[in-house]
């Protein structure tokens, strides 16, 4: 931000000064009002959609900090977590998927989900759900799932705090829409990106051993054999090169905030989920040094897992602490989840 005795003879050339200086002043300070408020008002302005195009992208395998990510079409994606904000410092740099990222639209950072992906992101503290387009990777701290940009951030009320417990759930058929509109707008797939044809079944295969956000530390074994995963029929996204019977319509997320009944909730970092109760209680005495570390029963997509978690947890702050300890215990792809 834009943050003397005079003698009688020297007054009327001193005087003159002063009231140049006096008229510069007053102009500078009309400037930086000025800029303020169209500061605000860009601010509190209907959100924009983004100019730029970019190009539809999955994406590589990649690494940060010793964990492997692996980004893919899951159009069954549903985790709870917490989300963080990201804006002035990125504000009109190029995006993981070629667009520019306005801090003002309602965009957010993804680690595996493509990009355009539409997600419905609930804060869980207060009830406010909006929707919001994925068109970046991140974020790149451990223990959040996703980073909204600051106008997201205000729309769902957590701006001043910084971070909010959350449900991110994808949208297929809004997803599917974006990615058409992107297409027919110009926007291409990424060089090397593998797109799913109308008639191929997405793949929502879940590995109850490691988090659902789809990163793991280690490969299998040599020689070992993967088990074969089961593939779920779900909406497809649109193929890349077949001829469109009409141009799809644009998808503008208009901004729209809706309120959803809040519940308590609780903080945990969850270690894993493991089909064998022994395997998870081989874990719980590795981490005996970590306070309140339980084995949870559950059922997932009609099979008992046990969750290995410390927690309750009394706030993120506590939870971040925890995550680390646990994480240079030797498990990378431990998270935060908020039940």
């Amino acid at each position: 931000m834009i943050h003397k005795k005079l003698k009688t003879k020297d007054f009327g050339v001193r005087a003159s000064r002063w009231a140049i200086a006096g008229t510069a002043l007053l102009a500078l300070s009309a400037c930086s009002e000025s800029k303020l408020v169209l500061h605000a008002a860009k601010t509190l302005s209907p959100p924009q959609t983004n100019a730029s195009p970019g190009y539809y992208k999955v994406g590589n395998p990649y690494q940060i900090n010793g964990v492997w990510y692996y980004p893919a079409e899951d159009m069954a994606y549903d985790e709870t977590g917490i989300a963080s904000w990201y804006g002035p410092g990125f504000h009109e740099k190029t995006t993981a998927n070629g667009e520019i990222f306005d801090q003002n639209d309602l965009t957010a950072a993804h680690r595996t989900l493509p990009m355009p992906s539409i997600v419905e992101v609930t804060n869980l503290e207060n009830g406010r759900s909006l929707q919001l387009r994925v068109n970046d990777r991140g974020p790149y701290a451990y223990g959040r799932i996703l980073d909204v940009s600051r106008r997201g951030s205000q729309l769902l009320g957590f701006n001043s705090q910084g971070t909010a417990r959350v449900r991110v759930r994808i949208l297929p058929q809004e997803t599917a829409q974006a990615v058409a509109a992107m297409r027919n707008g110009g926007g291409k797939a990424a060089p090397g990106t593998q797109v799913a044809r109308a008639d191929t079944p997405i793949r929502t295969d879940l590995d109850v051993s490691r988090p659902s956000v789809g990163s793991q530390s280690l490969a299998p074994p040599p020689g070992a054999k993967a088990e074969a995963a089961p593939v779920t029929k779900q909406p497809a996204l649109p193929r890349a090169n077949a001829p469109e019977r009409e141009a799809a319509a644009p998808l503008v997320l208009d901004g729209k905030v809706t309120q959803v009944a809040v519940k308590p909730t609780n903080v945990y970092v969850q270690v894993g989920a493991f089909s064998q109760q022994q395997n998870a209680h081989q874990v719980q005495v590795k981490l005996n040094r970590i306070p309140n570390v339980t084995i949870t029963p559950t059922k997932v997509n009609g099979r008992e897992v046990f969750r290995v978690r410390s927690g309750p947890l009394a706030s993120t702050e506590q939870a971040d602490s925890v995550l680390n300890q646990i994480i240079k215990s030797g498990y990378p792809d431990a998270r935060v989840v908020v039940d």
